[in-house]
């Protein structure tokens, strides 16, 4: 599902995100790694990203991702650079409260497993009914109609202004009539 979701949207970090959580449930580190990666290059450098405009009750924060990221490196036993990564969550974190930060750095110092991150159970997108009803096309053109002259005399093809009318122009030819 969230495969499908990424492929509508590559740009949806959260999806990033989730399926991260959801590969290194299934053991798959390097994948989990990529997505964590992915996601938080498409934060673009911003502390976070509120999804509720879209229908997701759910703030997906930049230290979260790296925390995650930094969760799937000790999983691949890259200890060094999951300090790193920690270290640079400490930036993200907003106001200065990085205890859960500290207490995951004392982790990856003494070689013990981080638990990522995660969207909260029972949170789900579910766009607004408005937004999903404008996902139809419409028309706003019309169909297109095919328009000729009915005046037998008339051998302009195009577009212009209204042009002057002619006396007899107009008239239909005697050949016409019969």
């Amino acid at each position: 599902a969230f495969d499908k979701t990424i492929a509508k949207d590559n740009s949806l970090a959260v999806g990033f995100f989730q399926r991260g959580f959801v590969h290194l449930q299934l053991e798959m580190y390097e994948a989990a790694l990529s997505d964590y990666h992915t996601a938080f290059g498409h934060l673009r450098k911003n502390p976070f990203i509120d999804y509720k405009q879209l229908g997701l009750r759910y703030i997906l924060y930049a230290w979260e991702v790296l925390y995650s990221t930094a969760a799937a490196q000790c999983r691949l036993q890259q200890w060094q650079e999951a300090r790193v990564t920690l270290e640079k969550a400490v930036v993200w974190r907003p106001e200065g409260r990085t205890a859960i930060l500290d207490l995951a750095l004392e982790r990856v110092q003494d070689c013990l497993f981080l638990e990522p991150m995660l969207v909260p159970l029972g949170e789900f997108f579910r766009p607004r009914k408005k937004e999903v009803e404008q996902l139809h096309s419409k028309d706003f053109l019309g169909k297109p109609k095919v328009i000729s002259s009915i005046i037998p005399n008339d051998e302009y093809i195009g577009f212009e202004p209204l042009r002057f009318q002619k006396q007899g122009f107009y008239e239909p030819s005697a050949d016409a009539l019969r």
